[in-house]
């Protein structure tokens, strides 16, 4: 199977913020773009890879922070959550509003990737596009790990669901030790991630709207290193990877519309989501695929092996765009 690599991001290759789904991406800049400072890399190094065509990197602006505080709902948290997101609010070493991304993506799809953010990272995993781990620790947290040093918690703080969209509220901890910083780096965040489905595209696909607001707080030489050096970086490398991973977003949606059996044997595939999301995962996908092939009068009806078969293509496809060629031909043979 032949295919040529798209230029992008090798997620496979960067520690953590290359590979963390949306709603986590801003925990992992502070160790990312910390550690980019730590080791002193070049101008022309691989994170100047993370570039989002045009300039729209986002805002630290003080009106922006206080609209994004204002609508933080924290007289709707438990009293903990309430506590645990004031204290953060109140040390916030910077504040970015992220640029509001927009991709063609199934809701239905989006909401799942939202709801269990540990099946999205099964599948970099399984596409062999990233060494993150993030595994469920109790109801609507989790504990992640990127293969590089970095560790950390996530918990949910808030959820609102509404037409056709909605909130998510999350405040993490993280923590890196490794050999790109002279000593251990500690930190915090608070993300208030908004979705809302956008006008669909020319051809009809259903296309969502998001964006995150983040409040991030670094103790001890992290705080030095982002307060003096690391805003602008922190800024370009946030916007650059919620767009890849929207990218991914998008691309996983579009392989269920097109192959929904491929996408549903896919999931079936995974090995760190429990059995019941791997279900819902694959009926999304079948769903997603039946409601635009009927549309278009499309068979979607495959034996069970030629469903393995586009199975591997649909994984070959989804991974190209991230892995460089010698590991996407490695990949391709196994």
């Amino acid at each position: 199977m032949q295919k040529t690599l798209r230029g992008s991001v090798v997620m496979a290759t960067m520690p953590t913020i290359a590979s963390f789904l949306f709603i986590l991406t801003c925990i992992l800049w502070i160790e990312r773009s910390v550690c980019c400072a730590a080791s002193q890399e070049p101008a022309h190094s691989a994170q100047n890879k993370f570039i989002v065509p045009g300039t729209d990197w986002g805002s630290s602006s003080r009106h922006a922070r206080r609209r994004a505080e204002e609508a933080l709902p924290l007289h709707q948290m438990a009293e903990s959550d309430q506590l645990a997101i004031q204290k953060s609010l109140q040390s916030t070493t910077l504040y970015r509003r992220l640029p509001v991304e927009l991709f063609a993506c199934d809701g239905n799809l989006l909401g799942f990737s939202l709801d269990k953010p540990e099946a999205i990272v099964d599948i970099w995993r399984l596409l062999g596009i990233s060494k993150l781990s993030l595994d469920p620790t109790g109801p609507d947290q989790w504990q992640f790990a990127d293969g590089y040093g970095t560790v950390g918690q996530l918990r949910l703080a808030y959820r609102e669901r509404r037409h056709n969209g909605g909130m998510l509220v999350f405040h993490g901890k993280g923590a890196y030790t490794g050999p790109l910083s002279p000593k251990n780096l500690t930190g915090g965040c608070v993300l208030m991630v908004r979705y809302r489905e956008a006008e669909p595209t020319v051809d009809g696909r259903l296309r969502q709207a998001i964006q995150v607001d983040a409040f991030l707080d670094m103790d001890g030489i992290g705080l030095e290193i982002v307060t003096r050096t690391l805003q602008p970086l922190i800024a370009r490398s946030a916007a650059a990877n919620l767009h890849e991973i929207c990218l991914f977003m998008a691309s996983l949606s579009d392989a269920a519309i097109a192959n929904p059996h491929a996408v549903a044997t896919l999931a079936g595939r995974l090995t760190r989501t429990s059995e019941s999301d791997r279900k819902t995962l694959a009926a999304i996908a079948s769903t997603v695929g039946t409601r635009r092939n009927v549309q278009h009068a499309r068979p979607n009806h495959l034996a069970d092996n030629e469903s393995n078969v586009n199975a591997d293509q649909v994984s070959v496809d989804l991974a190209s765009r991230w892995l460089p060629s010698d590991e996407l031909d490695h990949f391709q043979k196994q």
